[in-house]
């Protein structure tokens, strides 16, 4: 089975990046199933559901978030209507929506997916640790194939977690920093992991917003409204190859493509 994994999807740029290009890498790649980070998909900063409609439309199967996943109020009643939004599973008891669930493809196969977002230079939520390997285990007596996104600020975090998730599931994918790092690998236990897929947007910016806003902002340290930018419009991810019989990773291959 092949799972492609993409990274934060940033406003309108990021969206016709997904419109124009996941379709037809399904098809060349032969792509079983689409998980995507979309917290940033609407203007910016959040999800609306106007903006879920279209990006499951484009060939997303599941869409998983981070930090931003509140910053539009209907949030609030969507994530409980639709199961194919998760938001990090660490949130406090009683939160909307869920962290953690299983999907199926189109061919019937069942796929676990976990969402989580990390601690470090971020707000205290609990531990994506326990609540990973809780998740993990419970997913399994469904399925042996199991997506960990774990939406963080650091790298040992996101190290650390792949260490310690390790033969529990088949991949984990960093998300939130929008700069993909090349450090893809199998683990030793059959893991597959890369600290972040990168991001879905525009690259003439910084991580997606204008360069002259961001400038301005660490020139001067005055407040400035952050606008996405338009240029240079990729989509980053990785895609990785599962055995449907053992849950393991078979390999995971970066993903860089222009409109």
């Amino acid at each position: 089975m092949k799972i492609l994994l993409i990274g934060d999807i940033v406003g309108s740029p990021g969206r016709e990046a997904i419109k124009t290009l996941v379709v037809p890498l399904k098809q060349e790649l032969g792509i079983d199933f689409v998980v995507a980070n979309a917290e940033n998909a609407s203007g910016g900063s959040g999800i609306t559901s106007k903006v879920a409609v279209e990006l499951f439309a484009s060939g997303v199967d599941v869409i998983t978030s981070g930090d931003h996943i509140w910053k539009k109020p209907e949030i609030f009643e969507l994530i409980n209507q639709e199961e194919r939004i998760l938001r990090p599973l660490n949130f406090p008891s009683g939160a909307p929506g869920r962290g953690a669930k299983v999907f199926k493809s189109r061919t019937g196969i069942k796929i676990g997916v976990v969402n989580l977002q990390g601690r470090v230079f971020m707000e205290a939520l609990e531990c994506p640790f326990k609540a990973a390997l809780k998740a993990a285990e419970e997913l399994a007596v469904e399925t042996k194939i199991i997506i960990v996104d774990i939406h963080a600020e650091a790298t040992s975090e996101k190290v650390a977690l792949g260490w310690y998730l390790d033969g529990k599931v088949s991949a984990i994918f960093g998300t939130h920093t929008h700069i993909q790092t090349a450090d893809e690998k199998i683990l030793p236990q059959g893991t597959a992991y890369i600290t972040d897929v990168g991001m879905t947007g525009p690259y003439d910016s910084v991580i997606g917003r204008r360069v002259e806003d961001v400038l301005t902002r660490f020139l001067s340290s005055i407040p400035v409204r952050f606008q996405v930018a338009e240029g240079n419009i990729q989509l980053h991810g990785a895609l990785v190859e599962i055995d449907e019989a053992t849950g393991k990773a078979r390999s995971i291959l970066r993903i860089q493509k222009k409109i």
